[in-house]
């Protein structure tokens, strides 16, 4: 019988290549067969990250490096993309969303990108640490107030809790009106969902929080970037709230999600803290798993394999983080030498909050509800099929039922400010807002939060 070819033995642009596909049902239920797949070919290969959508994909650890940090010959302006501009990418393709430009940081290089990056720098800087933390606090503590006292004692972790959460901590952040708020994320989640109109949706509620700032401005994120001293736009403000909201809210719910699948999966060694749960989190199943569009300034050679100028050559996080070269001194590497987050002028600006919102978000469940547990074992979870993202599909729970107290009661206020006039936390001192309680506020889900803030 006739051994199969050698992937390096095969020409590039053979046809007996046959491109991984890196979508759908079967990567989904297996990223990391496709990764070991890929890596027979170097240290990138030719992938179709959708369908008609050709890339380079990096998953050697050491090549990531080179291009995430050789802003020279690797830039991020999508405009240079080949195959776009010579209309081979179906106007349809989910990859646009992903990859098209954007005019904000993400897809900016030298001078542009430098002043737009130090505006989102500067301004993520002078989020309070402590405050943060209260603000993760009190959004977890709402949230796990809606589904608590089920007396059912079970919920769905992922959209009962860690896909809302990152939502309300960044329209907290972002200084929103609970009815701004509310539309900011229905546009984000409809972007993610595919829903017709998000953008406008998403686009006329931020509109309209810039219009607010710019006649009252506040102590929140949006303002601060407002008042930077590059002097951004209205419209480059909006771009780089989107580029936050988007870069930020997915990710932190794939990170809470598996985080907490982690620590209360059957492998979990007791007594290891809920960081060490993140960090496995970031190095294992990297929440942005491929990503980053690059484009050669000019064609340049990889482990052998030559791209031309201008077509894209994507990151995968995922494969670089899991690299059996690492495996032998991985060890010795720093906790935070994965690659989750980027590295290079790219790396994420918000790196260092968004560990803290993860942490604090996971250990909040565990206080809140102590005795709570999977209902299924960690490897029968099931993974979205998307390339760009590893986060699970759902995550089913049960506790025993139990009332939280109201926010009123709480030692935080929406801005994560002490209230020491306010009595100690007792589940009997008032109302509990939990899910069998007395009617909701109308409105959306933020409007909802700060109504139970203000124990309405």
């Amino acid at each position: 019988m006739q051994q199969p070819l050698d992937p390096q033995e095969i020409p590039p642009g053979c046809p007996a290549h046959g491109n991984v596909q890196m979508y759908g049902p079967s990567f989904g239920a297996d990223p990391e067969g496709h990764y070991e797949q890929l890596r027979a070919f170097g240290p990138s290969a030719p992938v179709d990250i959708a369908p008609d959508v050709q890339t380079e994909l990096v998953t050697s650890y050491d090549a990531a490096l080179y291009v995430l940090q050789n802003p020279a010959s690797f830039v991020r302006d999508s405009r240079r993309w080949n195959a776009l501009n010579e209309g081979r990418v179906p106007a349809d393709s989910p990859a646009l969303p992903m990859m098209g430009y954007r005019p904000n940081a993400l897809f900016s290089d030298g001078a542009a990108h430098a002043r737009l990056r130090q505006a989102v720098t500067d301004s993520l800087a002078t989020v309070n640490e402590h405050q943060l933390i209260r603000q993760t606090q009190q959004s977890a503590n709402y949230l796990i107030s809606q589904f608590s006292s089920e007396p059912r004692g079970q919920a769905e972790l992922m959209a009962e809790y860690a896909q809302p959460l990152p939502l309300l901590v960044f329209s907290d952040l972002f200084g929103c009106p609970p009815e701004i708020g509310d539309r900011v994320i229905a546009g984000i989640s409809g972007i993610f969902e595919g829903t017709p109109g998000a953008d406008e949706v998403l686009g006329g509620a931020l509109t309209e929080l810039i219009a607010l700032k710019r006649r009252r401005p506040a102590a929140d994120l949006t303002t601060r970037l407002m008042q930077h001293s590059a002097q951004l736009s209205d419209e480059e403000v909006l771009h780089q709230l989107v580029t936050l909201l988007s870069g930020g809210t997915a990710p932190l719910t794939a990170a809470i999600g598996t985080s907490s699948a982690l620590y209360l999966g059957e492998d979990w060694q007791i007594g290891l803290p809920v960081e060490d749960a993140v960090s496995q989190t970031l190095w294992n199943y990297a929440p942005i798993a491929n990503y980053a569009a690059h484009y050669p300034t000019h064609d340049v050679e990889l482990g052998g394999r030559v791209v031309r100028a201008n077509d894209p050559i994507l990151i995968s996080f995922a494969a670089a983080n899991t690299d059996p070269k690492l495996t032998q001194h991985r060890e010795q590497l720093s906790a935070k030498a994965h690659l989750a987050f980027g590295a290079g002028p790219h790396a994420c600006p918000a790196k260092d909050p968004a560990f803290m919102i993860a942490v604090t978000a996971v250990e909040t469940l565990l206080n809140r509800l102590p005795d709570v547990e999977m209902r299924v074992p960690f490897k029968t979870l099931t993974w979205a099929p998307s390339p760009w993202s590893r986060s699970l599909v759902t995550l089913p729970i049960r506790f025993t039922p139990r009332l939280l107290p109201q926010a009123a009661e709480s030692a935080t206020s929406r801005v994560g400010q002490a209230s020491p006039q306010q009595p100690s936390a007792s589940p009997q001192a008032g109302p509990s807002r939990t899910a069998g309680a007395a009617p909701q506020p109308k409105g959306g889900l933020f409007s909802r939060f700060i109504a139970w803030t203000r124990g309405e």
